[in-house]
């Protein structure tokens, strides 16, 4: 009988005591009732107890676990390893793993050959660590670590199947060089992208410009308007321009319809002035001798004044021009006679007359001169 068995006994036994005593002076009991009560509650209680010793534990003691009793302890032992090389996704860049190998050796068969436990352990993890990094890009090695930490947190068996290994306090870094080397080639891909970008925007920007806005004088005109809705007349005058514009563009001779609109008008190169010249007032061709360039000089001009090879005033101007250097140097005059085309002048014939003072009898003067008049100064300018 336990104790709690015993203190509930006490309790019933009191209260029945009581129960007895309220009913007996509830009804008046006569002297010997109660004596007769008395012995009855105490019969009944010694009932009790022997039934309850006599009840018996359908377990038997062997059979209980005591819950003081240890628990076997588990044969667990540690080994820390540091900076171990491990493959990544680039060649010639190792992560360098860093963590504590935990094992615990697994009952072999009869007959076994001893082995290294600790081998077998590191073994393992390294194995299970080098199959997550051979796949991830060094360059990601903080996030690689926390995902080691997560895989290798289970302990599993080796191969052998003699140690169940898992890593703790798993670290993983990379080396400096090979850090900064990573950032170098990222900054150049960076750079290479950008200006991979900005080449394709300026191609697509030039084959806009040159295969569609300058593709044709209308398209050239089309665009400005596009962009300068409210500015028609500019449009108008603007179009000689626009010509010129597309025909550089295009590597062609402005359109003949056009070429009258043309505010800068490029050099003939068939005018028939002799060789191509190079711009009003340009310097001569290559191979002009010093001397013809009178000549081109005078040829400028001509064509800036919109005067025609074949033009009567520029044979008369050419004429007059050529007669006064006639006084200056005679090269000048027959460069520019050869130039454009005019025979250089025959001897005068003598005459009957008096000569002048100044030339030869019957020979022209300048701004109309006679064989009677007298000849200007030296000193005078031949105009």
């Amino acid at each position: 009988m336990t104790s709690g068995h015993k203190t509930v006994t006490v309790f019933l036994t009191l209260i029945c005591g009581l129960v007895l005593t309220i009913v007996g002076f509830s009804v008046r009991w006569p002297v010997w009732a109660w004596p007769a009560a008395a012995l009855a509650l105490i019969t009944a209680i010694v009932v009790a107890v022997r039934i309850a010793a006599r009840r018996q534990d359908p377990f038997h003691s062997q059979y209980l676990q005591e819950p003081d009793l240890p628990l076997p302890p588990v044969e667990r032992r540690e080994l820390r390893i540091s900076d171990v090389a491990l493959p990544s996704l680039l060649e010639d860049y190792d992560f360098l793993l860093s963590a504590t190998v935990r094992w615990c050796p697994v009952s072999a068969p009869a007959g076994s050959p001893p082995v290294n436990q600790s081998g077998l352990a590191v073994e393992a993890v390294l194995t299970r660590a080098g199959r997550v990094t051979a796949v991830r890009h060094p360059s990601r090695s903080s996030l690689v670590e926390h995902e080691l930490n997560g895989a290798l947190a289970t302990t599993e068996e080796d191969a052998t199947g003699r140690v169940q290994a898992m890593a703790l306090e798993v670290t993983l870094t990379l080396a400096e060089e090979d850090g900064v080397r990573l950032s170098k080639l990222a900054a150049v891909r960076k750079d290479e992208a950008v200006w991979e970008h900005e080449r394709k925007y300026e191609q697509s920007r030039r084959a806009y410009l040159g295969g569609d806005v300058l593709r044709s004088t209308g398209s050239a005109v089309v665009w400005w308007l596009h962009r300068n809705e409210d500015q028609i007349d500019k449009a108008v005058k603007d179009l000689g321009l626009l010509a010129q514009l597309t025909s550089a563009a295009n590597d062609v001779d402005v359109s003949e319809r056009l070429r009258h609109l043309v505010p800068y008008p490029l050099p003939r190169q068939d005018s028939g002035w002799g060789p191509a010249e190079t711009g009003p007032l340009g310097p001569p061709p290559e191979g002009q001798p010093p001397e013809g360039r009178v000549a081109h000089a005078l040829a400028e001009l001509l064509r800036a004044a919109g005067l025609s090879p074949d033009d009567g005033t520029s044979i008369l101007v050419a004429d007059q021009v050529a007669v006064a250097f006639d006084y200056l140097d005679g090269d000048q005059s027959e460069q520019i006679r050869r130039h454009f085309g005019e025979p250089p002048p025959s001897p005068p014939e003598p005459e009957a007359d008096t000569p002048g003072p100044s030339g030869p009898p019957g020979s022209p003067r300048m701004n109309g001169a006679g064989p009677d008049t007298v000849a200007p100064p030296d000193s005078t300018l031949p105009f």
